[in-house]
């Protein structure tokens, strides 16, 4: 394993919870953050990341299957992390609302969140928010596979205008305060990006490293043949 960054002290949140509707029958038996792209789950190469980039807190929400998750990653020691659980299970939250239920574990300050099923090398940093923003999106050039993106980016700042031609990574650093008008229970975090990113709170930048949205039998296959 690299070197573990010194002198960073960053908090991650890693959204596990979803069932994987578009990968069963696979999901049927495992979680979609346990599906494996050439013998390495997806959930533990960003363990692995997250360790090497200093890291120390990971906060990983559960659902679908979780035990699986817990029963394999445990106290997250062997990543050099501590790994807390935020369960859901039969009750799962959405991605605001299981972000929403994890707030007191992620503490006061900005903290990044992942989507499990995204593959990529991207790597965590410290990154400082502007006083008056609420959030920084990982944005990708969209993929071949969708028809249209998620948002534009004009200097720095996230839109939900134009011919939209970046799409959401599934990374972000977020402040709690994204949250704060919010009450428990399950919803969507998109509105809360759409409406930040209105009132010009929402900054962004392009990653053009390995990035693959692993949504589909199809795109894992892929992986599985292309990626080492």
């Amino acid at each position: 394993m690299p070197a573990r960054t010194e002198g960073i002290d960053l908090i991650a949140m890693i959204l596990a919870a979803g069932r994987g509707e578009r990968l069963r029958p696979l999901t049927d038996e495992i979680p979609k953050a346990l599906v494996e792209i050439n013998g390495e789950s997806l959930l533990e190469r960003h363990l692995a990341s997250m360790s090497e980039a200093g890291v120390s807190t990971v906060v990983i929400n559960l659902g679908w299957l979780g035990e699986q998750i817990v029963e394999r990653v445990g106290s997250g020691s062997r990543f050099g992390l501590q790994v807390i659980y935020s369960p859901e299970y039969d009750d799962v939250l959405d991605t605001g609302g299981g972000i929403h239920r994890a707030l007191p574990l992620l503490g006061k300050d900005p903290f990044w969140v992942v989507n499990a099923d995204t593959y990529t090398d991207f790597r965590l940093q410290e990154l400082k928010l502007k006083d008056d923003l609420l959030g920084h999106l990982i944005l990708v050039p969209t993929p071949d596979h969708r028809d249209v993106g998620d948002f534009d980016l004009v200097n720095g700042l996230v839109g939900n205008n134009g011919d939209r031609p970046m799409t959401y990574s599934g990374i972000a650093l977020y402040r709690p305060e994204l949250f704060a008008a919010q009450e428990a229970g399950r919803f969507s975090l998109v509105p809360l990006m759409r409406d930040a990113a209105d009132a010009e709170r929402l900054s962004g930048s392009i990653f053009e490293g390995l990035w693959e949205d692993v949504g589909t039998e199809e795109r894992l296959a892929k992986l599985n043949v292309t990626r080492t």
